[in-house]
């Protein structure tokens, strides 16, 4: 039977000798056709007519497309594989290289590269990570990890086990938004493909100016704003460079102006829109209950006067300083619940009532500022639902502070003006612009 297996095995080699040689001989020819074409083309001889050449086709260096390769995190990714991953909750660097195949020592090297560059610690449960892995050998292997939007970290799980954070090219484009108000503000702008980012911080701008509670059905805004790219796709709204806001016949401008000690959103005369107080404790809130006299109390089933602003919104809604103060108050008190109180000065004094919790370091004693979050919408002490109760003293009178006129800042001063003057033409000639004008910059955010 071995001998029968040797005949099989010899015959089939000198049959498949006998083919590669056929083969061989062949290619040979095929060349030989082709280097002799060649050399009939470079000869070009004579008895060739002028009409004949003029027949032979040309064909243009750009008559077929280049192809680009996909370039992500700084390479050709159509010549890897790319597998994506989740990380559990739990799973540590090393975990995630051990998935890898890799070596104790190659971990070790690469967890003490990290060190000045990325603190590993701060991988978070449930985001993605890459493994990008050219060729059998694994010797071109790399993890990708993306903190945010705006930057990448490169873990190199071949060789060197080099650890990189690379910063993403951001470019700048300034835009121009224009909404009218069907039922919401926000609604008119997430509609036209806007980020709730762009809609806070429109409010930052003419939040002295407008309460954003009360907002009507055809009202009219336009923003000026920087709208930050990467790679072509729009990853966030930058500063507002200004607003406008219109109701029947009454317009605000909000300009954006920085020089010196000079910095915030003015009128068009420079005037400046901050005021002592916000109006409002909340974003994207609205009133429940008003400041009332003579309300019924819905938990007490009885007549109680209500020296508030009740502002409803979903349980844990951060609550803001109206105003610059010290903490006088932040504790829980029977029907108020968790509440906080504000003194901002000799004169004006507010509370906030109902926090499911308080801010880190709200206590008495301690200096918040406007806009700073304190504590965060709950229901505690006698309340329906989720909402705060805002009041507001003024000379040691509650009273309603939606129909307070209070003291407008100081506007710019005269020699302020022929610097601030461009800037509100500027602006102004941007609102007239229904689409993106003008790229500013490349930068990193």
């Amino acid at each position: 039977m071995n001998h029968q297996t040797d005949e099989s095995t010899s015959e089939q080699t000198s049959r498949t000798g006998g083919a590669f040689k056929w083969i061989k001989k062949a290619a040979l020819g095929v060349a030989a056709l082709a280097i002799g074409f060649a050399a009939y083309q470079l000869a070009e001889p004579d008895y060739i007519s002028a009409s004949a050449k003029d027949a032979v086709p040309t064909i243009e260096l750009g008559a077929f497309p280049i192809i680009k390769p996909t370039m992500r995190w700084g390479f050709a990714i159509d010549t890897f594989t790319v597998t994506e991953y989740k990380i559990s909750g739990g799973q540590s660097l090393s975990d995630m290289l051990m998935a890898r195949q890799l070596s104790q020592e190659a971990i070790q090297a690469i967890v003490k590269n990290t060190e000045g560059i990325f603190d590993f610690r701060l991988l978070q449960a449930g985001k993605s990570y890459n493994i990008l892995n050219h060729g059998p050998s694994g010797e071109q292997m790399y993890m990708v990890y993306e903190p945010s939007v705006y930057e990448y970290v490169l873990f190199s799980l071949g060789s060197d086990y080099k650890v990189e954070r690379i910063q993403r090219e951001v470019d700048t484009q300034v835009e121009t938004g224009h909404f009218v108000v069907e039922s919401t503000l926000w609604e008119a702008m997430v509609g036209q493909g806007h980020s709730y980012e762009l809609a806070d911080r429109l409010e930052d701008a003419l939040k002295w100016s407008i309460d954003f509670h009360r907002i009507q059905e055809n009202d009219e805004f336009k923003v000026v704003f920087e709208n930050k790219y990467i790679e072509g796709k729009s990853v966030g709204a930058g500063k507002v460079e200004g607003a406008y806001h219109k109701r029947s016949d009454k317009e605000v401008y909000a300009v954006y102006y920085e020089n010196g000690e000079h910095k915030g959103y003015y009128d068009l005369e420079g005037r400046p829109l901050k005021t002592a107080f916000l109006k409002a404790p909340l974003r994207f809130s609205r009133i429940s209950s008003r400041y009332n006299l003579n309300r019924f109390h819905p938990v007490l089933k009885r007549r109680r006067a209500h020296l508030g602003t009740d502002y409803a919104a979903p349980h844990g809604t951060e609550i803001l300083a109206v105003g610059d103060g010290v903490v006088s108050q932040a504790h829980y008190s029977g029907g108020n619940g968790n509440f906080v109180r504000i003194k901002h000065d000799k004169v004006y004094e507010t509370q906030y009532l109902h926090m499911s919790r308080f801010a880190k370091g709200i206590r008495p004693g301690t200096r918040v500022s406007q806009g700073q979050v304190i504590g965060y919408v709950g229901s505690t002490g006698l309340a329906t639902g989720p909402h705060v109760c805002f009041r507001f003293w003024k000379n040691g009178q509650q009273v309603d502070h939606l129909r307070l006129d209070l003291p407008q800042a100081k506007p710019l001063p005269e020699s302020e003006m022929p610097l601030f003057k461009p800037v509100k033409d500027a602006f102004l000639e941007k609102l007239k612009a229904e689409k993106p004008v003008e790229a500013v910059k490349k930068s990193n955010p």
